[in-house]
């Protein structure tokens, strides 16, 4: 590797996160909300409430089928990108080109054929979907898999990742503050539709996501930091040689289940705020912002602290601390104190483990994905990330599955105890995680 980023290129790098992350999360926040919204909402259901095996409803099948065409083309394209000897790398060409069909089809996921339930509606979410998460994953694939190519040691690879994970919080905070653009658009516009005005600032925030999404591109010259060069190994081989390496499989594990217990907070934020505790919807944003501000302070604690006892305690006390925020979710709008109050107490409690487990899994993974080249000289750091990827997605997917099977026990003010059942699931999700994390074997 002949050099590594300068700071302006590292910023740039990273605002490509925001972009990605803004658009996969307004998916995982405001999917549920607008096609099952609570009673309160002053939004139409889109979907019907139909139950299968006594269990799943259909947009818990909808959000798994999306997900489950991403999970066979995520390796696909990384072993594209892995394989590739375009001249201007194995990287940007796919990431340049993915970035228009994102933006179209994440806005037109929220664009049902019909205004009322309906199963129309079921079926364009589903393709809408599915194109979306395909058009996204061939940015995202090689992005991450940058990583490992254009860093030389751990400490540098714990800083871009504390960039990338700056970048990947804006986009939760930018996600979730949608209702609050939708406030923008209906006040200044005069848009009397709530859905409309949802519409809008959905759309406002895929071309933005997508101008962002430009910038690594435009500031980073692929060539020029990475001399990896393109494997030749098959599909299928490459795939199973990540899973030889039993510290990955640790990792796979536990990322996934946070990654579910993640996603559930993010489909049932606007739901734990309007029905639990009885506030606006649009105070969401302002949670949310609290938390990613308060996450910020930890950073620097996180990077130095890493580098002198590792990262791995970091990362076991960040699943220990989710444990206890999923119980508080149980009891949210029962505790002896206003409900400001305790949303405030849950955001803050969860900084620290946003900070924590946003920085550290993607350094640790790139550095089994380095270690891994060292020791078979072959260069598929994509599939590493790949892997990673397809876990992150199908935890996100369970995630949302999970939250929307729920919703079938109680969603309204007075009827929410399918709400508080998920902070029961999220407890036993990060405890698995904290367990299964406990067995990696970090390098000293």
């Amino acid at each position: 590797m002949n050099k590594t980023l300068s700071l302006k290129q590292e910023i740039a790098y990273a605002a490509g996160m925001i972009g990605w992350s803004t658009m996969t999360n307004i998916i995982i926040v405001m999917l549920p909300y607008f096609y099952l919204p609570p009673s309160n909402a002053g939004l139409p259901p889109l979907v019907p409430q139909l139950v299968l095996l006594g269990a799943f409803n259909i947009l818990s099948i909808i959000a798994a089928s999306g997900r489950l065409v991403d999970a066979i083309y995520d390796p696909f394209i990384a072993s594209k990108s892995d394989a590739s000897t375009n001249k201007n790398g194995r990287r940007m060409p796919f990431m340049k080109w993915a970035i228009i069909p994102a933006m179209v089809f994440c806005g037109l996921v929220f664009y049902p054929i019909q205004k009322t339930e309906s199963l129309h509606n079921a079926w364009w979410l589903t393709i809408t979907l599915c194109l979306f998460f395909v058009s996204v994953t061939t940015y995202i694939i090689p992005y991450n898999a940058l990583l490992a190519e254009v860093t030389n040691t751990p400490r540098q690879k714990v800083k871009l990742s504390s960039y990338q994970q700056v970048g990947f919080v804006i986009g939760i905070i930018l996600s979730a503050c949608t209702n609050n653009f939708a406030d923008l658009v209906a006040d200044n516009f005069h848009v009397a539709n709530r859905s409309e005005a949802i519409q809008i600032a959905i759309w406002g925030l895929c071309i933005l996501s997508g101008l962002v999404m430009l910038l690594p591109i435009f500031f980073i010259n692929e060539k020029e930091f990475s001399v990896a060069k393109p494997t030749h190994i098959p599909l299928w081989p490459a795939i199973k040689s990540t899973f030889k390496n039993s510290n990955f499989k640790y990792y796979l594990i536990s990322d996934f289940a946070f990654y579910t217990a993640l996603s559930i907070i993010s489909s049932g934020l606007l739901f734990f705020c309007t029905v639990l505790l009885g506030l606006p919807e649009s105070e969401g944003g302002k949670f949310m912002g609290a938390m990613v501000l308060a996450s910020l302070l930890f950073y620097p604690i996180v990077n130095f602290g890493s580098a002198k006892i590792g990262k791995k305690p970091f990362v076991l006390f960040a699943f220990g601390v989710l444990c206890l925020i999923f119980v508080t979710i149980f009891f949210l709008g029962k505790l002896p104190f206003g409900p400001h109050t305790q949303i405030y107490i849950l955001v803050l409690s969860a900084s620290f483990p946003l900070a924590a487990l946003g920085i550290l899994p993607t350094a640790i993974l790139a550095d089994i994905a380095q270690k891994d080249t060292l020791e078979t000289g072959e260069n598929h750091e994509g599939m590493f990330f790949a892997v990673k990827y397809l876990f992150v997605k199908l935890g996100q997917t369970f995630g949302i599955a999970i939250f929307a099977m729920l919703t079938i026990y109680g969603k309204d003010p007075g009827n929410d105890f399918g709400l508080r059942l998920n902070g029961i699931v999220g407890f036993g999700l990060c405890l698995i995680a904290l367990l299964f994390f406990s067995r990696f074997k970090e390098e000293k």
